[in-house]
């Protein structure tokens, strides 16, 4: 992360200096270096306005998460899919709350919660933290479920929809199942070069060893071995997993036929439902609730200096013309692959910057020669609806748990990106042919 923070600052500033040697001077427009200076600085108040703005979401979102958690849900939640998550997470125990935060996270992003999603992931660092051998260095199990989280499978992208239904759609949920293939191509691309880089890292995550090895059981019949119990092991079942993610299976169509009519009540809804809970299992729901919130202020005034240093050196990029640069040198490349020049900055910006992701895609969709409904219009929306941005999440997650040493968490997520990108191509030309 080092040598990627300083190489984004350096290649921004050469940019912008050859561009001032070469500058032509334009009534009204800022000479590079002066641009690329007002970028610098305006990026950084922006990170900061972007970290407290985040205090209110922090502390709302971990404050029903504390419920959650006192009232036994993540436990629950863990259990649910437990045998998939000890497969993907070996050096996380079954029954450790990193798995039920896990799990809330992905079920967030599932329905396009990344408010809710990022309090969650936050959360599932900071248990991940607890199981952590080397402090400050990311383990296997962060690098995967970052990367999970960057490519996570979405239902609902409703800010895309409704973005799309501004600018005029006949069918702004149209994206709903470009998306959802989009999104379950990048996350099994995630999964499988998270676990392939781990190998190649040759490193493995030291097991968490109990105190004393447990005691054999003999069996009163014939005085053979028999292996210790555990209180829930009678719900370890693949059925009921099956069942869980069955039930996840079945929200699709519904999704897609009546997705932009229930995304309002989503939000809403989860907060009736935690706070239910919770009054259901005893628990103290205001207390409760209080307490974690006053870890989410914490943790989003932890952040900002993360923010604030990947930030700039992402405005800096855009700043210096770096991305316009590469944008105007491939793009006639990547046309003949799927990708229209048109699209191209969306693709290369997604993974660095939301905001100004967010930015193109508004002002694709609202171009008159392009429109919500064309292929174009319809690969930006299911690039901005089906990728994140990976930078911002990796400042944010690490930076709430002191992660210096990011090993191959970037690589793999930006080989998910990428992933998301071709399984974005591929979806929006079967789709607008059928």
């Amino acid at each position: 992360m080092n040598l990627l923070f300083y190489f984004f600052i350096l290649i921004s500033f050469l940019v912008a200096g050859w561009r001032q040697f070469t500058w032509i001077p334009v009534a009204g427009v800022q000479e590079p270096l002066t641009a690329l200076t007002t970028t610098i600085v305006n990026t950084a108040g922006d990170a900061v306005q972007l970290a407290l703005g985040l205090v209110g979401v922090m502390a709302l979102f971990l404050g029903l998460m504390k419920v959650a958690e006192e009232g036994g849900l993540l436990k629950l939640a863990a259990r649910g899919i437990r045998p998939l998550l000890i497969r993907l997470f070996p050096e996380v125990p079954a029954d450790h709350p990193a798995m039920g935060a896990m799990v809330m996270n992905m079920a967030a992003n599932l329905l396009g919660l990344g408010n809710a999603a990022t309090p969650f992931g936050i959360k599932a660092m900071q248990e991940l933290e607890t199981l952590n051998p080397e402090p400050g260095t990311a383990t296997n199990a962060m690098a995967l479920f970052l990367a999970i989280n960057t490519s996570s499978v979405t239902l609902l992208p409703t800010g895309v929809i409704a973005l799309r239904a501004a600018a005029g759609s006949t069918n702004a949920a149209g994206i709903l199942p470009t998306t959802l293939c989009a999104t379950l191509f990048s996350t099994a691309a995630a999964i499988f070069f998270a676990k392939f880089l781990a190998r190649l890292g040759h490193r493995k995550d030291l097991a968490i060893q109990p105190s004393q090895p447990p005691k054999k059981l003999c069996n009163k019949t014939d005085g053979n071995p028999t292996p210790p119990t555990t209180p829930d092991s009678h719900d370890l079942s693949w059925w009921k997993s099956m069942a869980v993610i069955g039930a996840l299976v079945t929200m699709i169509p519904l999704m897609v036929v009546y997705g932009q009519n229930i995304s309002g009540w989503i939000v809403p809804g989860l907060m009736v439902s935690l706070l239910t809970f919770g009054i259901c299992r005893g628990v103290p729901v205001y207390e409760a609730f209080v307490n974690g919130a006053k870890d989410g202020f914490q943790v989003a005034i932890k952040i900002i200096p993360y923010l604030v240093a990947i930030m700039v050196a992402i405005g800096m990029l855009r700043g210096s013309g770096v991305m316009e640069i590469v944008a105007d040198n491939i793009g006639h490349y990547t046309a003949a692959l799927g990708m229209p020049a048109e699209a191209l900055p969306m693709a290369i910006l997604r993974p660095l910057s939301g905001s100004g992701a967010y930015g193109i895609l508004a002002a694709t969709i609202n171009n008159p020669a392009i429109g919500p409904d064309s292929y174009t219009g319809y690969l930006v929306s299911t690039l901005q609806g089906s990728t994140e941005t990976t930078f911002y999440v990796m400042a944010v997650y690490f930076g709430a748990v002191q992660i210096k040493k990011v090993r191959h968490t970037l690589a793999a997520g930006l080989l998910a990106d990428l992933a998301g990108v071709i399984g974005a191509i591929i979806a929006c030309k079967i789709f607008l042919q059928l």
